[in-house]
């Protein structure tokens, strides 16, 4: 079985699928690697180290033709001319968010997998990429905060008078928003976080930072799989009148509300970016799903009444090296998990749709999109 390693063509993606550690370790499983010539380039894995750890390096159009799987950070958009019926990829592909490519994609005859779609479940933790990436985008965004605001996080006492410590607001405490949190506070800022979700509380206690109450109707607000629910507009403007005062005080608003499948909720206004002092920064974590802040324009810096507002659309990007080695841990153990024991020695992927894992995480097979979720999207039985 020979699994290919595309180079990204998402604008901006310098993230690759799989590194070479990584190569070794499905090699003695009995798998063959191909991987495209600078495939890993732009994370800091050049040509050279896949081949010594055992990956053959071939052009662009070898990889597609000759790969049983395809392992990509993005299998959207998909270079659909060169998949071929029956081949597998696996990537992530936005399928609550772009049904209509998902069954463009299953015309292709590929069986795919979406890395988005894993379930929240012990035993594919080793599997979240999204859990993986948002670690990224948290730590990453603080650090964007800190390079734009004119003055230090940290308090210090000098002998040129004491400086306060920068105040930092958290909008969502997910894996994100608790990065953010923990990044912040080694930093040295004082912080204060909101969730949706009161479940949440002790954990941004737990990392040193004040949780804001506010009075709301929360006891739906949380979906089976522990990510936030979608509300209704009324929820949400209670929401931002309470919010205003803490977004007011605060030197850095830091916000990564995302709903899957959905354009993001609007959290923070241009009245409350207004009431910001300036000199403070908004980083808008949610700003490739159109954002949570009504000013974020995705990846460009807007300047509001002396407030910064910046709206990264792919924070792990950013971080290539790690954010690589995080994903391809998490994509080469849900290629085993496929695999099983026997599978690697064998032609043809054989799954086992008993188990949750695969079962959640599969987008196409046979033409059709196969996806209960995403048929609903399109209508029911979509086929190619």
């Amino acid at each position: 079985m020979k699994i290919g390693v595309p180079r990204e063509i998402f604008a901006g993606e310098n993230r690759v699928a799989m590194i070479p550690p990584a190569v070794a370790s499905l090699r003695k499983s009995g798998v063959e690697v191909i991987v495209e010539r600078d495939a890993g380039t732009a994370a800091g894995f050049t040509p050279a180290a896949y081949e010594h750890a055992g990956a053959s390096v071939l052009s662009r159009a070898d990889v597609f033709s000759s790969a049983d799987i395809l392992l990509q950070v993005r299998a959207i958009p998909a270079d659909l001319s060169k998949l071929r019926r029956g081949q597998v990829v696996i990537g992530f592909a936005d399928p609550l968010g772009s049904p209509d490519a998902i069954r463009e994609l299953a015309e292709t005859g590929v069986t795919s997998f979406s890395m988005e779609l894993m379930p929240r479940i012990t035993r594919a933790q080793s599997m979240d990429a999204l859990s993986s990436m948002g670690t990224i985008s948290g730590y990453k965004g603080v650090l964007m905060a800190a390079n734009h605001l004119p003055r230090m996080f940290p308090m210090l006492m000098t002998a040129a008078g004491t400086l306060a410590a920068a105040r930092v607001f958290v909008v969502g405490a997910g894996v994100a928003g608790l990065q953010a949190i923990a990044t912040a506070r080694r930093l040295g800022a004082r912080v204060e976080a909101y969730d949706v979700r009161p479940a949440v509380k002790e954990q941004v206690q737990s990392m040193g930072a004040r949780f804001v109450e506010m009075e709301l109707e929360t006891k739906d607000a949380e979906d089976r799989g522990g990510y936030a629910k979608a509300q209704d507009e009324p929820f949400y403007r209670r929401q931002r009148e309470m919010m205003l005062k803490v977004v007011a005080g605060s030197d850095v608003v830091i916000t990564t509300a995302l709903i899957p499948g959905k354009k993001a909720p609007i959290l923070i206004t241009a009245e409350m970016v207004d009431g910001m002092a300036p000199g403070s920064v908004v980083v808008d974590l949610a700003a490739e799903r159109g954002g949570n802040c009504e000013l974020t324009h995705a990846d460009e810096i807007v300047a509001h009444n002396g407030v910064t507002i910046l709206g990264p659309s792919n924070p792990p990007a950013m971080v290539p090296n790690h954010a690589s080695q995080m994903y391809s841990k998490n994509i080469t153990t849900f290629l085993a998990h496929l695999l099983g024991k026997e599978g690697a020695k064998k032609a043809i992927l054989e799954l086992d749709l008993s188990d949750e894992i695969t079962r959640e995480t599969l987008l196409t097979r046979d033409g059709e999109v196969i996806h209960p979720r995403v048929k609903e999207l399109l209508g029911a039985g979509a086929q190619a």
